[in-house]
């Protein structure tokens, strides 16, 4: 694993470089706001004590909020991407940064307090003469716990398709590629303790008291101060290239994986536009469809079914003879379908074979009279849809035991070590041919046709038509067992999706 995980490292340097880069944007970014917030709100409290206890009781409320919970509760305000990732980070480094200043600034010896107010000392001169040089140490505690922090936690922020390490993380945790899982790892904690250590020896260093050390920090200090604030401004005022740049989302699938470095590929190559992709959104639909919406996407793969049920809110089950009706109530939404790829890929349940064998189940009936003894796992989304779990147990009279949530890129690890007995699949998932599972027949036909296409913002296709040259293309280009064996590439052979989805281009004389 150690040799895969190096040679992982040096063929996809640039991969990881840019997402180191990213990383330290978004974390850099939480934690220069928080510094700067953070002190100011800790002085404050300090000074007027009053307000220390309840300012201090309601950080502590919002640092106990899980940081999913965090991301999720900002999306509808801040949309996904960067943006929530920075104000997320930035809330949950505030607590140490507070509770540091505060607690180095009142534990000041009072005599010393005492001594300056009877030399005639003012209020601001004891609080930037004694007090913030005496309550240094802890401070600078406080900012080296919350700086590893803060950079360990950006890690998750890939999940509302912010950069970062996380995003190799999550893409080998999705695609089944322990190696690229380890990488993201492994290079988060390295950049975590290296930033403990740094910010260990400016520790150190300020300690020192010595006029010549005194001066050298306070100009370090500013100079930290001038990065960040440049920093800031930097990112707020940069130029928008959004008129030459397609961003492109997908979801947290081997497929979609694919699918969107098809996408980029033909457009940067075929177009003078750039492509922004955002790989494997965590919620899916659920979160890049209202980003859509608000245009922090511009473009991604969908499946007709899916949009009828949990976009729409429709409660039927779609046929594609209602695609019509799907076009127009999208077109309504200032968004269309474009570019169907050919390939469907319904929902199925698998059941483990030796519970198969044992019973006799061969249909989703069949399971009904054991389902109340088995634990059923799907991931979170399946939970919440129209055309999910409770309108599959409705429809087949099923109750299970026991359900459980799963990343889509773990069930099948728990279906081999039998935490769990049945699950939701994909009928290209790539991995589902080597499983020790048995398919189920949905005799009652409840899963409605998921075929795949791109759902694009209008204003989009009318600002660049030359894209539905590039989506025509690949209209019925991709059959079921096309795309079977290209997740199969991934999942199970690990090779990168981008290398799958050139040489499925290639073949089909699309790139040379």
């Amino acid at each position: 694993m150690i040799d895969a995980v190096f040679d992982l490292l040096i063929t996809k340097w640039d991969f990881f470089l840019d997402l180191l880069i990213e990383h330290l944007e978004i974390s850099f970014l939480a934690i220069g706001i928080a510094i700067i917030f953070g002190d100011l709100v800790g002085i404050l409290i300090s000074e007027y004590q009053k307000s220390a206890k309840w300012t201090l009781g309601v950080i502590n409320f919002i640092y106990t909020i899980p940081s999913i919970s965090m991301l999720g509760f900002l999306i509808p305000f801040s949309g996904v991407g960067n943006a929530t990732a920075v104000i997320a980070l930035t809330i949950y480094a505030l607590l140490p940064m507070v509770r540091s200043v505060h607690t180095g600034l009142t534990n000041v010896d009072p005599a010393i307090i005492e001594a300056a107010k009877g030399m005639g000392s003012t209020r601001k001169q004891i609080l930037l003469k004694i007090k913030l040089p005496l309550a240094m140490p802890v401070i600078m505690s406080g900012i080296r716990n919350m700086v590893t922090m803060t950079i360990a936690l950006t890690g998750i922020a890939s999940f509302i398709g912010a950069g970062g390490m996380g995003v190799a993380i999550y893409r080998g945790i999705t695609t089944n590629n322990s190696a690229m899982t380890l990488a993201g790892s492994l290079l988060t904690a390295a950049l975590a303790l290296l930033a403990d250590f740094l910010l260990g020896i400016v520790e150190k260093r300020m300690q020192k008291h010595s006029k010549k050390a005194k001066r050298q920090n306070k100009i370090a200090g500013i100079t930290i101060l001038l990065v960040i604030v440049s920093l800031i401004v930097g990112l707020i005022f940069m130029p928008d290239p959004a008129d030459k740049t397609i961003k492109i989302a997908t979801k947290p699938m081997t497929e979609q994986y694919i699918l969107g470095e098809m996408l980029e590929i033909l457009i940067e190559q075929d177009t003078d536009l750039d492509v922004k992709l955002t790989q494997g959104v965590g919620g899916g639909t659920s979160n890049i469809e209202p980003a859509m919406e608000k245009d922090e996407f511009d473009l991604y793969p969908e499946y007709t079914g899916t949009a009828w049920n949990m976009v729409l809110k429709k409660t039927d089950i779609y046929t594609e003879k209602q695609f019509d009706q799907l076009q127009a109530a999208y077109k309504k939404k200032g968004m269309q379908w474009i570019g169907m790829y050919g390939f469907e890929n319904t929902y199925g349940l698998v059941v483990r074979k030796e519970i198969a064998d044992q019973y006799g189940i061969k249909t989703y009936s069949d399971l009904k009279q054991y389902a109340s003894d088995l634990t059923f796992g799907a991931e979170y989304d399946f939970y919440e849809r129209e055309d999910g779990y409770d309108a599959l147990c409705d429809t087949y009279g099923m109750t299970f035991g026991k359900t459980m949530d799963l990343d889509i890129g773990l069930k099948y690890q728990a279906l081999a070590e039998k935490q769990i007995d049945v699950m939701v699949v994909f009928t290209t998932d790539g991995q589902l041919a080597d499983a020790d599972a048995v398919v189920l027949r949905d005799d009652k036909d409840f899963f409605p046709s998921y075929l795949c296409g791109n759902v694009i913002r209008s204003e989009v296709l009318e600002k660049h038509p030359e894209l539905k040259a590039e989506f025509k293309k690949l209209t019925g280009k991709i059959k079921n067992e096309d795309m079977v064996k290209m997740n199969y590439e991934v999942e199970v052979k690990e090779k990168e999706p981008r290398d799958i989805a050139r040489k499925f281009l290639q073949t089909k004389g699309l790139i040379e």
